[in-house]
């Protein structure tokens, strides 16, 4: 989305931003040929219009948009994401600042970018014809590094399976370590059972394409720890408890944690984040054949606990338990892991608001700030030690799953914590990957939640070498 925002100033028009609060003081800097133009559109600047007014020679000059009221209960930093789609060709400004956040300007330029998002992978992509001035106030690489990395994220998760499997998904991860230089290693197929990773082959052994793990480490060795685990499970069926129709349409997206990991480590990198950054992917389909995992079948795990299988639907949170586990030997200062783990957390907080878990209360307090302050929202929910009780299994140290239909999202994340004892601070994000409908700056489809949050998180700890 590079293309969408520029450096260069010439010939760029105008774009007006007001509320009804503030559309007379902004009418009165209008050129009179666009107030004159306004007033007889019936313009009011009612949040979200968007008009474009002619020049005195009747060539388009200006273009206004109608912000939210200051006492809105609520107001998108990326509803300027609009404008994208709806100015004639050419190139064109922020005239005044579009709200009166903190980062009004930087969000909605981003917004802007985000939105010539399509997925062009089999049909011809549509040109960019209207780009934005990078306003002032605006680090224009920075931006251009996030929004190139989102999109990544939101091809590899709307790539359909028969694209997107194990081994395309795991390309796509060596291509961007390759990128920047970092070193990277793949354990596939039956040498999971030799290296110690039993849960991730028992989830995937059923497919076509062997399992693997994809486990890649850049920047100093003596750099503080960062370590990002992603869910790559490429297709869901659920396996031997199969899911119906309805519910496997969207399947192709249950490797959306493994690409917001990915999102994530190309900001990290590109930026050179003063940081010793490692990515674990344990990548799989969920796939239906004679050699599937089993319910009530009991498998070892890296860490040592047994577990108990108690739904088959229930495996993105098996592969990450070995993945966990190898992550936690190394001691990382922070590990997060991404994953379209349970249905719950879309019940509980629906598909907008991710639900995050976290073992250190400061972290977590700073981690919820930042992602209202970028527009990334989450909502942390507990880790309840009372329901740590429902895992118990009567055969194995663990089950996979609870034995009752309540608080899914906050169980499969004690199930987590148990492969989690040496990190200082791990949080896990429970991601739903997609955006139903299109929004200002959030097209329909695929979505790396909470990439832009962490990454805004880890530079304000650790710098970057390039801003």
């Amino acid at each position: 989305m590079s293309d969408a925002l520029t450096g260069s100033a010439r010939g760029a028009r105008p774009i007006w931003f007001a509320s009804t609060a503030t559309w007379k003081s902004v009418g009165a800097a209008l050129p009179d040929t666009a107030l004159a133009f306004a007033e007889a559109s019936g313009f009011e600047a009612q949040a979200g219009r968007i008009l474009v007014c002619p020049d005195a020679s009747g060539r388009v000059g200006c273009a206004l948009m109608g912000l939210p009221a200051p006492s809105a209960r609520f107001r998108d930093p990326f509803l300027p994401g609009k404008l994208a789609t709806a100015l004639p060709s050419g190139v064109w400004r922020f005239a005044n600042t579009p709200g009166d956040a903190p980062r009004a300007s930087e969000l909605a330029a981003l917004a802007f970018a985000l939105s010539f998002y399509s997925f062009s992978r089999y049909r011809k992509p549509g040109s960019i014809k209207t780009r934005l001035l990078a306003p002032e106030s605006v680090n224009l690489r920075r931006l251009n590094r996030i929004a190139d990395a989102l999109c990544m994220a939101r091809d590899l998760v709307n790539t359909p399976a028969n694209d997107m499997g194990p081994e395309a998904l795991e390309a796509a991860a060596l291509d961007i370590a390759k990128q920047f230089g970092a070193r990277a290693k793949v354990i596939r197929g039956d040498d999971l059972l030799k290296r110690n990773f039993p849960l991730i082959h028992a989830v995937g052994r059923a497919a076509a394409q062997a399992p693997r793990l994809v486990d890649f480490s850049w920047g100093p060795t003596n750099a503080p720890k960062v370590t990002l685990v992603g869910k790559g499970v490429c297709f869901d069926t659920g396996g031997l408890d199969i899911k119906p129709s309805s519910a496997m349409l969207l399947m192709k997206k249950d490797m959306a944690g493994a690409a917001v990991a990915l999102a994530l480590a190309h900001m990290i990198m590109d930026a050179g984040l003063k940081v010793r950054l490692r990515v674990l992917l344990p990548i799989v389909e969920n796939a239906v054949s004679a050699a599937s995992f089993r319910p009530g079948d009991v498998y070892p795990s890296r860490k040592g606990l047994s577990v108990e299988i108690g739904n088959t639907d229930a495996e993105g949170r098996l592969i990450l338990a070995d993945a966990l586990a190898l992550a936690d030997e190394e001691e990382p200062e922070f590990l997060f892991n991404f994953a379209t783990l349970t249905g719950a957390a879309r019940v509980a907080l629906g598909p907008d608001l991710p639900p995050f878990y976290c073992t250190d209360d400061v972290v977590a307090d700073e981690i919820a700030r930042t992602g209202l302050a970028v527009n990334d929202p989450i909502w942390r929910l507990p880790l309840w030690d009372p329901y740590d009780a429902l895992l118990e299994s009567k055969v194995s140290d663990i089950v996979n799953v609870s034995s009752g239909p309540f608080a899914g999202s906050i169980t499969a994340a004690l199930f987590l914590r148990r492969f989690i004892a040496k990190t200082r601070t791990w949080g896990h994000f429970d991601i739903y990957g997609w955006n139903p409908s299109t929004k200002p700056g959030r097209p329909e489809g695929g979505e790396a939640q909470t990439a832009r949050l962490l990454y805004e998180f880890l530079e304000s700890k650790y710098g970057a070498r390039r801003k």
